[in-house]
């Protein structure tokens, strides 16, 4: 039997072999243009679920049409990077032990950019988006045939899961597109709904972000919620737990094989270990530790008020001096939330 050789493979196959060479976990193409749910994200902003997050709101005429953030795109890659559900749960989400992501995944789509150009012998305009432009990757992505929208919002790939990051090339090259997934996989569970600690989903598919751990952790910019704090238990970055308890997770997630995204020695140890060492860094330290890292998003009094909000629900006497010294820390709601957590804590030492 004659094997295919490189002449005789499509320009598509070819690609998605050096995709898959670079790394990439999965790889569709799709055509960009009208996107299916952007009426449901504008709506989803109007009604206040996105909290903080104003510059969602920004570039919406090219967030409903792909076509228009690179002009004369004709192509949409869409890639998929595991970052390792098998991974155990801790204090930070898996998505961000690592290096920044971001980082990662765009260096390799430029790369992909640039054998393509190669193949083609000749420029192609284009660019590369990982969360950084107003482009609705996930609904690409299901365009592209690499998932369905799972309940909890997340796309779900089913030999996958939902334990990796979504990135996209747009070109001005013409490719075959593949065909999109329809089926619907979630049937009637509603694992990840029950288990959110918040009630964070309005109903499927639908989150209700300002009451999402993620979002308290990551975005809100002052004071946790008093209702929603002792909700985090140790969570300190980030949750996860919409996505372990789902299915598909349970029994498809893969272990991590990029190293880039192995877990930082500062992140070592249970939650209360995590917590104390962060509210013992200063701007220096915190700079010095999370350099590369998705966690500087939060900046180091996001991560600290985070801290002390954990050792208040998992702490013990023996958190009380860390959290003594956090009272004069030079943010006001970080004292504030050390104040809170002494309170939780309780016991002579505390008062």
């Amino acid at each position: 039997m004659l094997m295919p050789t490189a002449e005789s493979l499509s320009i598509e196959s070819l690609l998605k072999a050096q995709a898959y060479g670079l790394g990439f976990d999965l790889v569709g193409i799709t055509s960009p243009g009208p996107m299916e749910t952007a009426d449901a994200f504008d709506s989803w902003i109007e009604s206040g679920y996105s909290g903080e997050m104003d510059y969602l709101p920004r570039g919406s005429a090219k967030r409903r049409d792909s076509r228009l953030p690179v002009a004369g795109a004709t192509s949409a890659i869409v890639v998929g990077l595991n970052y390792g559900g098998r991974e155990p749960s801790g204090p930070v989400a898996r998505y961000a032990r690592g290096d920044d992501y971001h980082d990662v995944m765009t260096a390799r789509l430029d790369e992909l950019h640039r054998w393509l150009e190669s193949e083609a012998g000749r420029p192609i305009h284009g660019k590369a988006y990982v969360d950084t432009g107003p482009i609705l990757e996930r609904d690409l992505a299901r365009r592209a045939g690499l998932g369905w929208f799972g309940k909890n919002t997340n796309l779900i790939n089913p030999k996958l899961g939902s334990f990796f990051f979504i990135g996209v090339l747009l070109v001005d090259f013409d490719l075959a597109p593949d065909a999109p997934f329809e089926a619907d996989r979630c049937g009637s569970c509603t694992r990840c709904l029950d288990a959110c600690p918040t009630a964070a989903f309005v109903e499927p598919r639908v989150l209700d972000a300002t009451k999402c751990i993620s979002y308290l952790t990551i975005e809100a910019k002052g004071s946790i919620p008093l209702p929603e704090r002792d909700k985090m238990g140790g969570l300190v970055y980030g949750c996860d737990i919409c996505q372990d308890v789902c299915p598909w997770n349970v029994r498809f997630s893969q272990d991590m094989r990029e190293e880039s995204f192995r877990p930082r020695e500062v992140l070592g140890g249970d939650a209360r270990a995590v917590a104390r060492r962060i509210l013992s860094m200063d701007d220096e330290s915190f700079r010095r530790d999370f350099k590369g890292s998705p966690m500087k998003r939060a900046k180091r009094r996001g991560l600290a008020r985070n801290a002390a909000t954990v050792l208040g629900n998992v702490g013990t006497a023996d958190d009380v001096a860390t959290l003594v010294a956090a009272l004069h820390d030079p943010e006001p709601f970080v004292a504030e939330h050390a104040a809170w957590a002494l309170e939780r804590i309780g016991g002579n030492a505390a008062r």
